[in-house]
């Protein structure tokens, strides 16, 4: 897959540097971070968006807050790797809202989730749902958060 690399300036890396720390700015209160006219930030932005460097812009929710107080990562190696089967797999999990991301990983098992739930019997309604279902799911080895220490969504540019 050949992804165009889109040149990025100083100003937007000052753009992208601010809106992943706040995104709830303003376009006046960004331009004005930046040092550059709101039109020009504007514009900017809508660059930054359109060619898919800004992905989205979203809330970040703290998980205990609302009740999802458990974080596991689960790998998980099916018995069949057919392109299909991954692909299968691949959309069976990651339709469902419990599965915060997944992984392809090489070498080792075939997928790595993180999934976040409200406790342990959620989780295994969780994998009786998407794994012990599903006959293609070989084996299913999970660890369990006991501190977060760190969680960051932002990327040095």
């Amino acid at each position: 897959m050949n992804i165009p690399q889109i040149e990025l300036d100083e100003v937007d890396r000052r753009i992208l540097n601010i809106l992943q720390n706040n995104a709830a700015l303003n376009n006046a209160e960004l331009a004005q971070a930046v040092h550059v006219s709101p039109p020009t930030c504007l514009r900017r932005v809508k660059r930054l968006s359109e060619s898919g460097i800004i992905a989205r812009q979203v809330a970040i929710v703290s998980p205990e807050m609302v009740g999802a107080r458990l974080t596991a990562i689960v790998e998980i190696t099916l018995d069949v790797q057919a392109a299909e089967r991954m692909e299968e797999f691949e959309a069976h999990v990651a339709g469902d809202e419990a599965v915060l991301q997944c992984y392809r990983v090489s070498p080792g098992p075939d997928f790595v989730l993180v999934v976040q739930v409200a406790d342990m019997p959620a989780y295994n309604t969780l994998a009786h749902r998407l794994f012990a279902t599903r006959t293609n799911v070989r084996n299913v080895k999970t660890y369990f958060s006991t501190l977060r220490s760190k969680f960051e969504t932002r990327i040095a540019v």
